[in-house]
Order: structure tokens, then sequence, then C-alpha cells
């Protein structure tokens, strides 16, 4: 006879389920209750469900992409960044036109189309470095897509540039920045920024940053960095936040979660989350962000054995090849695939691999 603690939660999931098969919304409790639910399979089984009812092709998708971190110069001093130097720091860096051209140049050889350029917060960086660097990148490659800095970045930008943030998007827009990254969301809680970052913009800035980049026209993609000194109930927080804005604006491309890496940084000392734990978190994501159309794995943070599993539990895509990555992987983590290796895991999951660009369009 079952225990009266899991006829509970038996009985509570076979209810959601239920809203999740007739199309209903769930809420902040229904997310809660995934969260604590113990029958991962299942928990997978209903949320690849609605990932094959979002896109019921058999694909999964991946952007051949690189990342070039254009400075590491950063007086913001994130407690879970292994990667920043504070200004006038013996390593800090700032890559040369010629640098930043070459590694475009690369991409292109291999047949990318997207490159991510975020660097951090650089007082010596005001608007007009990056109106002229995009520029010069249109110039040159015409055709590379750039998706680029990052809400905190750009919200930067526009502070010392003495404009406003909404001018700060139209001028960066008119200079050839095409979309933005939806990095720097960590957790939409204030309570748990204030721990892992206590100098970076709130909860609420990021979210009308991202409202005022989908007003201008720019797409972006949403965030979640968990694993740290979040509770479960702050990470469902964060996934209604962001659906209540793609409700408004439509204008997320994508949600993308990962795992805190705590080495090298100041906090170093909390245990990495589990497989388990992501396999989770990314179920629960697609159950909760109803009006998201992609959710897109990491696997830098996760791998490709990790990843491989996760396409069935509510992924379907893969996000980029980047080539080259220094922030995440700055704190130990090194799964960076080729474009082979990323379609030999989607295989390897059952799905067809299929190139597309920024815009979630299919190329081949």
């Amino acid at each position: 006879m079952l225990d009266p603690a899991v006829r509970t939660e038996r009985a509570q999931f076979e209810r959601i389920a239920e809203k999740v098969l007739a199309g209903e919304r769930l809420s902040f409790e229904d997310g809660v209750a995934l969260f604590r639910y113990p029958n991962l399979t299942e928990l997978g089984a209903l949320a690849h469900y609605v990932r094959m009812r979002k896109n019921p092709h058999p694909y999964v998708t991946y952007v051949i992409g690189r990342i070039i971190n254009y400075t590491n110069v950063c007086w913001v001093r994130c407690r879970f960044c292994a990667f920043y130097r504070p200004p006038n720091h013996s390593e800090g860096y700032l890559l040369s036109d010629e640098q930043i051209l070459q590694k475009i140049d690369e991409l292109v050889r291999q047949g990318g189309v997207e490159v991510l350029i975020q660097g951090g917060l650089n007082p010596k960086l005001k608007i007009d470095y990056f109106e002229r660097l995009f520029r010069l990148i249109k110039q040159h490659y015409p055709q590379v897509i750039i998706h680029g800095l990052s809400p905190t970045e750009i919200m930067y930008i526009a502070h010392i540039s003495r404009l406003s943030v909404r001018e700060a998007l139209l001028r960066l827009k008119e200079a050839g920045l095409n979309s933005v990254p939806g990095a720097g969301g960590e957790i939409l809680v204030d309570r748990v920024r204030q721990q892992i970052a206590p100098f970076k913009d709130t909860a609420q800035e990021w979210l009308d940053f991202m409202r005022e980049a989908h007003r201008v026209g720019l797409r972006t993609s949403a965030s979640m960095m968990y694993g740290h000194v979040e509770t479960i109930e702050d990470r469902v927080e964060h996934l209604i936040r962001l659906r209540e804005v793609q409700d408004e604006t439509g204008g997320f491309t994508a949600f993308i979660c990962w795992n805190f890496q705590p080495e090298g940084t100041e906090l170093h000392y909390i245990p990495k989350a589990t497989a388990v734990d992501y396999l989770r978190t990314v179920a629960v994501a697609r159950l909760m962000l109803d009006n998201f159309d992609h959710l897109q794995a990491s696997i830098l943070t996760q791998g490709p054995k990790v990843i491989s599993v996760a396409l069935r539990y509510g992924l379907d895509d893969m996000g980029s090849t980047m080539i080259e990555e220094n922030v995440v992987s700055a704190q130990g983590s090194k799964f960076i695939l080729s474009a082979a290796e990323i379609e030999r895991v989607i295989r390897s999951a059952g799905f067809i691999p299929k190139r597309r660009n920024t815009r979630y369009e299919i190329l081949d």
C-alpha cells in the first residue's frame, strides 16, 4: 500500500498532467510541485510531450557560431564569475579590431552565421566604441548575425554614455546589432541577486530592459543560472516572470538554463548541481514556459551524454558550436563541441540535426 505522502504527490502530478494535456497554464504551486515530484522519468515524459506538441518535427536544431569575449575588464565583481578582471588589473585585456575580425573570418570559413559578442562592464568603452565595432563587422561580414552584448552591458553603456536604454538600443541596432542574448538573468529574485551579484541590475531592471529591446524590434533569448543560493521557489518565480514578459512582447526566441560552475569563484564552496537536477530543471521549464517556442541545451556545462538524455526532457535545440568560449569554461567546464559532434549527439537521441540561424530559421 502506498504511503499517504506518495499518494498525495502522485495525485498532484496527475492533476498537473491533466492541465498540461488540456493546454492549460500551470501555476506557481504547480511548478513547485513538479520540482519536488520524485519520479523524474514521468516528469521528463510530460515535458517531452509538450516539446513535440510545440515542435512536432523530428528535428533538433543548432547554429554554427562563435563567442567573442572582446574584453574581460569588469568592475561589477559578480561572486559567481571567474572570468572578469577589475579595471587596471595586469591580466585585463581588450581585443583589437584585427583580432575580432580574424575570429569572425575563422567563423565564416567554417560556415558560421552568428557571432556572440560579450565582455564585461569596462568603464572605458562608451557607445561610440560599439557603434564603430559593429559597423566594422558588418562592413566586412554583412551576412553575419551580431547576437551581441547583454542586458547588463547595454544598460551600463547607456549609463556612461548619458543615454536612455531605448536610445542606446536604437543606436546599437542602427550600427548592426541584430539580437541580444539573455545573459545576466541569473535568478530574477532580488534577494538572490543581492547575494551573488550585489552591484548588478535588479530583476525588474533586467526584465524592463527585455521589454524595451523587444519594443524596438530586437529579439532576445532568456536564461537562468541555477544551483547556487536560490530555492526551488525562486526558480519557479524566475520562470513565471519570464513568461509574463513573453505574454506582453513575444520577443524571446528561446530559454536556456545552466548550472552554476563554482570553480575559481568566490562561491567555490557550493557543490555543483547534478545532472539529475539539470534534467528536472529543463523539464519543469518546458512545462512552465508555455509561450516559449524553443528550449536550448547547455552542452558547455552538461556534456554530450547528459544532453542526449535531456533531448527527451523538453529540449529541442543544441545551441551553438561556439568554437571558442572563455567565461563559463573559465570556471572548469570544457564541453565545446564541433558541428559534427553536435550532430552525432542529436542522432544518438533519435532526432535529425538541422542547422539554423539566430532567428531559428532552418538553413539546410
